[in-house]
């Protein structure tokens, strides 16, 4: 059985939460609680191509405003 988070014919959602993180996630199962639907029914090559293009910077939102409210 192939695990669903990998398999390579699956279609998948690109999630983000509320610290701007993003994930791939099965098209299939329900999207937990805290995360937003970005991108929906997409390969797993456009997904992670999404997620390449749209999080470039891997900090958690949170502390990237730290950072900023610091002088960082």
């Amino acid at each position: 059985m192939t695990n669903p988070f990998d398999d390579p014919d699956s279609r998948y959602l690109v999630l983000v939460n509320g610290e701007g993180q993003y994930s791939l996630w099965p098209a299939f199962a329900e999207v937990p609680a805290g995360w937003d639907v970005r991108l929906r029914d997409a390969s797993r090559p456009d997904a992670l191509a999404f997620v390449n293009a749209h999080w470039t910077d891997m900090r958690p939102r949170s502390l990237t405003e730290a950072m900023e409210g610091h002088g960082l």
